[in-house]
């Protein structure tokens, strides 16, 4: 896997040989953009930090992934800390960080002790001064949106803020700041170093309804299927989920869909950070509606009322669904108060609640129906 390629601080020497502003064009020239759903242009990002008025700046590494059925970020860590340790030194030093925070999520404690070792291990060799801190977080998806992750390291709750002013700018503290996720600091030292790193490489982590779950590097552009079938399904897939957020599709209907971004939203899903949970045959959308509706009505920040009281409402009623205790009209409510939520919620959580649930009524409203008494 091209994640897994270790440098050995080869590519931070080269990037001290280049300066700041040369490391800036060259990922800029290689085209790294972030791999945590949005595909922001990485070196335009560190541009921006570095070109802000400002005595101090950071750099956070978001490694707070908690969707359901993302695990990419721990595998890297589990696996090639040294070169995330190496793609944090060389955002450091191309925007002029002198403290970076690494944003754990709160149930990956356990790989703390571990990612402190390396750490030290490599400053110690590349004979940096940079301070890295890990900052476990609570076990909050919405500190997953960066302006969430903020508060939570400043020590506020963690509620996601008005944009603008954004992160690059006003960020941790007040002073400019770069957020980026594990797999996008990991490939920094890859695009630096390697003239064939291939900017189309993502890492998909599939699970669900399959005999082999796990993660899996694969280029853009890839067909469904070819995805879905490395991962060998069981029995027959019925549906996709791209994680939770990113809605869900029926896969015979898509199964020749390519793998980017831009086609994705074509099947009115998002394709996000590559994230696909595999639904057979065998089991009811309902039940799988159910389950997802649990997590974001348990992981509401609570600060807006849409997702703060629509997501309780939208697992209430599924909830009656589920056992045969709703009527015909009730569907419609159902979809009526997800669109509602998905049109005035505040944040991302929020606006990308209800998505799997408004695709679901689309393309298999029948499994809705049939739970319905007659």
């Amino acid at each position: 896997m091209q994640i897994l390629k270790k440098t050995n601080l080869k590519a931070f020497e080269k990037a001290k040989k280049l300066g700041p502003e040369g490391v800036i064009s060259l990922i800029k020239e290689k085209g790294l953009a972030g791999r945590g759903g949005a595909g922001f242009p990485t070196g335009t990002k560190w541009e921006m930090v570095r070109n802000a008025e400002a005595d101090e700046r950071y750099v956070i590494c978001n490694a707070d992934e908690g969707e359901p059925g993302t695990f990419k970020d721990r595998m890297i860590i589990e696996k090639n800390p040294e070169t995330l340790i190496e793609g944090i030194l060389i955002a450091s030093y191309a925007v002029g960080a002198k403290k970076a925070f690494i944003y754990l999520r709160g149930e990956y404690t356990c790989l703390k002790s571990k990612l402190n070792k390396k750490i030290k291990e490599v400053l110690s060799k590349a004979k940096s001064d940079l301070k890295i801190e890990i900052f476990v977080g609570a076990g909050a998806y919405v500190c997953g949106e960066e302006t969430a992750i903020l508060a939570s390291i400043e020590g506020k709750r963690g509620h996601p803020k008005v944009r603008p002013p954004y992160p690059t700018t006003y960020g941790l503290f007040g002073k400019p700041t770069v957020i980026n996720n594990v797999e996008t600091l990991t490939n920094v030292p890859l695009a630096v170093m390697f003239d064939d790193w291939n900017k189309d490489t993502r890492l998909h982590c599939i699970s669900g309804d399959v005999e082999k779950p796990g993660v899996y590097e694969a280029p853009l552009g890839e067909k469904l299927s070819q995805a879905i079938e490395r991962a060998k399904p069981k029995g027959k897939p019925k549906a996709v989920y791209f994680g939770c957020f990113g809605g869900c599709m029926p896969y015979e209907k898509f199964r020749d869909l390519e793998l980017r971004p831009e086609k994705v939203c074509e099947g009115e899903c998002m394709l996000g950070s590559c994230t696909m949970i595999v639904v057979s045959e065998k089991r009811s959308i309902v039940d799988v509606a159910t389950n997802i509706a649990k997590f974001y009505e348990f992981e509401s920040c609570g600060k807006c009322t849409p997702c703060r009281e629509g997501t309780m409402r939208v697992l209430a009623m599924l909830q009656n669904i589920s056992v045969g205790d709703a009527k015909p009209e009730d569907i419609d409510t159902l979809q009526e108060l997800a669109e509602v939520i998905k049109e005035t919620s505040f944040c991302g959580l929020g606006q990308t609640a209800t998505s799997h649930l408004i695709n679901a009524l689309k393309f298999f409203r029948k499994d809705f129906e049939d739970r319905i008494k007659k």
